[in-house]
């Protein structure tokens, strides 16, 4: 038994370690034991050099300082306190949250992380408080061909990793950050015409396990985390008290959508859902234009049965988490919007919780939403309110300071995602092979969803999507 613990010990740590070393980590796992209980939960975070991240936001005391970038990174990134919600929101805990905030909300809530060290070696994964986000969004505004100053600042992230140690024991293969957008503005290709930066296109950063707010079906270097919502629980009390009101609600709609409509086309889901709604009796709309309210969007939300989630100007919704929040059942007309997304943090079994109806069938106007919802049985509604509720605490960024809470959030969830990653990469560098769970190309979509231990790449009800 001796042996087999040593051996399965030397697996998980020894790549690219000298005997000395790992034999040192060895006798650190067996002082602490049992009663450590971030033994394999270790996570270092690189001391950057300012301008990759705290300059991006700026000097919030100068008051030339930008009010936007102020206001996202405000309370680590929750942004400005909501007081008086009108029983819309919770009683405490409520901001008005930026949907691109999560690399200052990570990097808030990784400084009082209960398992951080600062001795790398024994660090489970690594952590870069690169506030990548803030930086591609200088370059978002209009299409460029020059890739000069929209790769700089990226540019100097590899150059500075690939000159630290941290980096060198498994060429960053251990290492994580959250760029707090979608993996398309870190896509552009050099030298051709079009929007945000390279930085996922750089090799060295295609081995760092890569947390966006969107993910590309058709790559394999990034993982979604949920967009952050406007409650930031503090305690698990705060939880099962929202938790416990959402369940006591009375929904006096079918079904509802937040949110406007797109002129560019009138061919469109969402085009669909505007003109099928303004039809019913059973359909609430908040228009969240000119200026997007939360109290006023979640008092929709909080009365309807299904909410709508199609896609905008992008395939994924920050509403798709506020309707969670709400308690209320999400409605989606494409697989790439939560189900190719969120597979850390949502149920595979997605009929549990949502419903999905062909895109295809409501832009031809072949079905009728309201329809399709009201042929689900009440229990079977029931039953998914439920699943929805419960899924609350887990799409939902807890407060950094709270202690003594018990419930697994966003964060926790992604982290440890992260460090299983890096573990099942570090045996297999043991073992002399790559570790491989995803990959480039038209099938990189059914790498995400294969489960533990499955291999083989087939057919997929989700094709006729593609």
């Amino acid at each position: 038994m001796f042996w087999g613990v040593i051996f399965f010990l030397h697996d998980s740590t020894s790549l690219e370690l000298g005997n000395a070393a790992f034999f040192s980590q060895l006798k650190k796992k067996f002082q602490f034991g049992l009663s450590d209980k971030c033994a394999g939960r270790y996570v270092y975070m690189y001391d950057l050099p300012p301008r990759f991240n705290a300059d991006l936001v700026g000097d919030c005391s100068d008051p030339n300082a930008s009010t936007d970038k102020c206001k996202l990174a405000a309370n680590g990134g929750f942004g400005p306190v909501i007081t008086g919600g009108g029983g819309e929101l919770p009683e405490r805990g409520v901001y008005d949250t930026d949907q691109f905030s999560l690399s200052v909300i990570f990097h808030a809530r990784m400084k009082q992380h209960e398992c951080l060290t600062s001795r790398h070696d024994a660090a489970a994964a690594v952590y870069i408080p690169f506030y990548a986000g803030l930086d591609v969004e200088r370059y978002l505004g209009q299409e460029h061909n020059d890739s000069s100053a929209s790769d700089a600042l990226a540019r100097g992230l590899v150059e500075w990793l690939l000159a630290r140690p941290e980096w060198r024991v498994m060429a960053g293969r251990d290492h994580f950050m959250n760029v707090a957008r979608g993996s398309w503005d870190f896509l552009h290709t050099p030298d051709v015409p079009g929007r945000g930066n390279s930085l996922l296109n750089y090799p060295a950063i295609r081995n760092v396990t890569v947390l966006t707010s969107e993910a590309s079906p058709w790559h394999g270097v990034d993982f979604t985390v949920p967009f952050p919502s406007h409650f930031h629980a503090s305690s698990d009390a705060d939880v099962a008290s929202w938790q416990g009101r959402m369940r006591r609600l009375e929904r006096k709609w079918l079904w509802g959508f937040t949110g406007g409509p797109r002129p560019s086309t009138k061919q469109t889901v969402r085009s669909q859902i505007l003109e099928q709604c303004g039809r019913s009796s059973r359909c609430g709309v908040f228009r969240s234009t000119p200026r997007y309210t939360p109290g006023r969007t979640m008092q929709l939300l909080e009365s309807v049965e299904f909410c709508m989630q199609p896609r905008g100007d992008a395939f994924t919704r920050k509403s798709t988490f506020d309707s969670i929040l709400a308690g209320c059942i999400p409605v989606f007309f494409h697989p790439i919007s939560a189900y190719l997304q969120y597979i850390l943090h949502l149920p595979r079994d997605y009929r549990s919780y949502s419903v999905l109806i062909n895109h295809g069938d409501v832009e031809n106007k072949n079905a009728s939403i309201e329809e399709v919802l009201a042929k689900i049985p009440p229990a079977k509604v029931a039953q998914m309110r439920e699943q929805v509720i419960r899924l609350i605490p887990t799409v939902m960024y807890r407060d950094p300071a709270a202690k003594g809470v018990t419930f697994k959030d966003a964060f926790d969830i992604a982290v440890d995602a992260v460090i299983c990653r890096v573990d099942k990469r570090r045996r297999a560098a043991a073992e002399g092979r790559e570790y491989q769970d995803s990959v480039d190309g038209g099938n990189s979509w059914k790498y995400d969803l294969l489960e533990d231990g499955d291999k083989d790449i087939g057919p997929h009800e989700f094709d006729p999507y593609f």
